[in-house]
């Protein structure tokens, strides 16, 4: 999936404190929109889906850190158990797409997202073929709703910029691989 699909995700998973807890929304939302797009850091690396993503870690840390949100409720508390969370759910929706290979609509790679608790790949579902594929971007845009909708200021702003880079991703998606072997490598 696209890391505006993880960064819409982890708005919309922000969303409820809209009405539970308002004076910690804006905070959840931007902790939880980090959160969304921290993992995928590790494109840097040259291990993408292997050095940041942590989906049993994450977890486990942001149900722990969930539980001292609620009994010292904070922002700071708050903030973490969000990106924490948020990140968690980056890292085990990315089984949800397509592997690693440079052209994944060609689904040769069984590597979806590596589960170190476990020591080895979980391999992709491909129910989104691949990043920047057109239901990515309808994925995209249902998540992108709570952003819109229920927030304001700042997220609703980083909601439409992800959505607009979104679209372009899209439409230029499979002239990237091209792109990448005449000018990068």
């Amino acid at each position: 999936m696209m890391n505006t699909t993880h960064a819409a995700m982890g708005v919309t998973l922000a969303a409820p404190f809209t009405a539970l807890a308002p004076e910690f929304a804006p905070a959840a939302a931007l902790a939880a929109l980090a959160g969304g797009v921290f993992p995928d850091l590790d494109l840097l690396s040259g291990q993408h889906r292997r050095t940041l993503h942590f989906p049993v870690y994450y977890a486990v840390a942001g149900v722990a850190a969930g539980g001292i949100a609620l009994l010292a409720p904070a922002t700071a508390t708050v903030a973490l158990a969000l990106f924490l969370l948020s990140a968690a759910l980056h890292c085990m929706t990315d089984a949800a797409g397509g592997g690693l290979e440079l052209r994944p609509w060609e689904a040769t790679d069984d590597r979806g997202v590596y589960v170190h608790a476990a020591g080895r790949w979980v391999r992709p579902r491909r129910w989104i073929r691949y990043d920047g594929a057109p239901e990515d971007l309808v994925v995209t845009a249902v998540f992108s709703l709570p952003g819109l909708l229920v927030f304001d200021g700042a997220i609703r702003t980083l909601t439409v910029v992800g959505l607009a880079v979104s679209v372009v991703y899209v439409a230029v998606r499979k002239q990237l691989p091209e792109v990448e072997t005449r000018f990068l490598r």
